[in-house]
């Protein structure tokens, strides 16, 4: 890809369009940090633990094998193996042995975690409406979402985990790389 880049280097963004690449990469770092201290704050609830309450909530049976729910909310598969622990201590969710292939595991909803998140939702609700939905009020909401969908396309799958570089280890520990250009920075 970069031999590609370097014979067809793309076109330089436009101010409107560099500003609009700004607003949006701003937008989605502080969105999810904004309603995660509402909901903290509120509800004692971060905005992990209660993105994983919503799909156990959304399937059948109330349970999604942990590997599916990992990537259901965008998180690794350790985090969340943290995230259902914590969620287990409290009694609103357990994890169990697939019962189709017996290596599997599964995160289960509890109905104490379908009475938390019922609770929750409220607080989360109008957090949305504030810090998102306000702001849109204005736009056509079926472009908006058909860019953003094109953007974030269900397809495109569980975000890229870093693979460890061999070239950058030394002494069995892993230098941090960049991925900016050479020379930057």
């Amino acid at each position: 890809m970069a031999n590609e880049l370097a014979r067809n280097p793309p076109a330089p963004l436009t101010p409107d369009e560099e500003l609009a690449w700004r607003a949006l990469a701003r937008a989605v770092l502080v969105i999810p940090k904004v309603l995660d201290g509402e909901l903290l704050q509120a509800q004692g609830l971060g905005l992990t633990e209660y993105s994983v309450l919503m799909n156990l909530s959304e399937q059948p049976g109330r349970s999604m094998r942990m590997s599916e729910l990992a990537n259901a909310v965008m998180i690794s598969a350790s985090g969340l193996t943290r995230v259902v622990e914590r969620l287990t201590r409290q009694g609103l969710a357990e994890r169990v042995r697939a019962g189709t292939d017996g290596r599997g595991q599964l995160a289960v909803l509890t109905p104490a975690g379908l009475a938390r998140l019922e609770q929750a939702y409220s607080t989360l609700l109008a957090a949305v409406r504030e810090h998102v939905m306000d702001h849109l009020a204005d736009l056509d909401l079926a472009a908006f979402t058909h860019a953003m969908s094109g953007i974030a396309a269900p397809e495109m799958g569980p975000p890229v985990r870093r693979t460890p570089n061999l070239a950058s280890l030394t002494n069995g520990r892993q230098l941090e790389t960049t991925t900016g250009p050479q020379g930057a920075g």
